[in-house]
This record gives structure tokens, C-alpha cells and sequence, in this order.
């Protein structure tokens, strides 16, 4: 399955709470899209997170259906170790 990075930028300042994630785990699942982790900026603005998907389209559409910003979904080829070795997504 094609992994992505999803960015997003809020505007205000985001707090994730334990009970905010099951709706949205039940709308990515209803699209077909698992979220697997995130990264959240010092600021609390901005979030990078990382998805398994068939395509970005359905990433698009589970943020919307969310209520939720993706302001840029970039497919990964695979990641850098750092050994300098490359990992292919598989």
C-alpha cells in the first residue's frame, strides 16, 4: 500500500486529546485510508502525518469529510536510514 506524508496547517492552536481520534478513525476507514503516526509542530499550528492509502484522492476526501486541513499529500518512495541506506516502501 503507498505510504504518504499529509501536511496541515491550522489556525489555531491544535491540543489532541485521547477522544478526539475514534471519529476519525471511523471516517478514514469509511475511505479506505489508515493514519499510522504524526509529528506536531512546537507552535501546535502545524502537523505532519503519515498515511497508508490506494491514492491521495482518498486522503483529500477523509480530511474533508473530517473537517480537517491537508494542504499537501506527498507520496513516499521510502525513507533514508541513517546509515544512508534506502528503505523502499514496500
Amino acid at each position: 500500500m503507498p505510504l504518504y506524508v499529509i501536511e496541515r496547517t491550522y489556525a489555531e492552536r491544535v491540543e489532541p486529546y485521547l477522544g478526539a481520534f475514534e471519529k476519525l478513525n471511523e471516517i478514514n476507514a469509511n475511505e479506505g485510508v489508515r493514519w499510522l503516526y504524526s509529528f506536531l509542530s512546537l507552535d501546535h499550528r502545524k502537523s505532519y502525518c503519515l498515511y497508508e492509502a490506494p491514492t491521495a484522492e482518498l486522503i483529500l476526501s477523509a480530511a474533508a469529510a473530517a473537517g480537517i486541513p491537508a494542504d499537501r499529500v506527498v507520496e513516499v518512495a521510502g525513507r533514508i536510514l541513517p546509515s544512508g541506506a534506502l528503505e523502499p516502501v514496500v
